[in-house]
Order: structure tokens, then sequence, then C-alpha cells
């Protein structure tokens, strides 16, 4: 009977001890799937974000010809409904595109950031700081990221 007993105990020891590996191969799966989860998800917001930012680049061009177009409306039309329904639709549109994160970078009067504007003239001035004095197309921003770079005329 002691020989059944050791026998007994041999099993079960090696049984706890099949047990415990199990466990902790289950929650290693358990962590590794986890980080996959995890991981694929930070890749969703990427991809995401990625077509979100081209979406907008190629509308930006579409800000810019509204933007013209209101920068030449007639003296005689200028409070024209038909011109004011144009205006409250470019509003609309900005405030969408706002609402998605997108930002007009501030150029006239600011101090000249390479990181956001791109001189395309410069003015002699008696200042030691470049200043932005004219906007010659808007710059924009997503969240962080520099859609794209406002073209300035800048004077030192």
């Amino acid at each position: 009977m002691a020989k059944k007993e050791k026998d007994y105990k041999e099993i079960a020891e090696q049984l706890a001890k099949e047990n415990a590996e199990l466990n902790e191969a289950l929650l290693r799966e358990r962590a590794d799937a986890m980080n996959v989860r995890r991981r694929a998800e930070e890749d969703k917001l990427k991809l995401a974000g990625f077509y979100k930012a081209m979406v907008i680049r190629d509308l930006l061009p579409v800000i810019d010809n509204f933007e013209r177009s209101l920068k030449h409306v007639p003296k005689d039309l200028e409070n024209n409904e038909y011109i004011k329904g144009i205006q409250g639709v470019i509003r609309q549109f900005e405030q969408t595109l706002e609402k998605l994160g997108l930002q007009r970078i501030k150029t006239v009067g600011e101090h000249f950031d390479p990181a956001l504007h791109e001189a395309v003239s410069a003015e002699e001035g008696d200042g030691e700081h470049e200043i932005v004095t004219e906007e010659l197309q808007s710059g924009w921003m997503l969240g962080s990221e520099v859609l794209r770079h406002a073209m300035v005329r800048v004077r030192s």
C-alpha cells in the first residue's frame, strides 16, 4: 500500500506541475492575444488618420478656390443674398473640417516659423525677427501634423 501511495503522490505532483505549466501557457497566450488586439486597434487608428489626412489634402484646393472667389466679388454684389449664401456655405465647410481636427495656421503678424510657413518672398526691414506680412496661401494642420505649409511674405 505504501508503494501505491507513493505512486499517487508522484502522479499528483506531476499533474500539479503540468497544471501550473498549462496555466502559465494560458496566461502568456492571453497576454499575446491582448497585445495583438491592441496593436490592431492602433494600426486601425493610424490608417484612419492617414485616410482622413489624404481626403482633407484633396479638399484644400476647394477651400482655396472659395477664398479666391470671395476676394473678387464685385463691389455692387457684396451685399447680394447669393453672395451671402456662398459665404455661409464656405463657413459651414470650414466648420465641418474643423470638427475633423483641421486648423488654419496663423500667419499675418506672427513670427516666421519654417516648420509652419513657407516664405515666398522677403522684404527688408529694421527688425531682428522675420514677421509674416502677407498670407498668399493658407496653411493647414491636422492635429500636430502640418498638411500644408502656409505660403507667406515676410519682413525682417
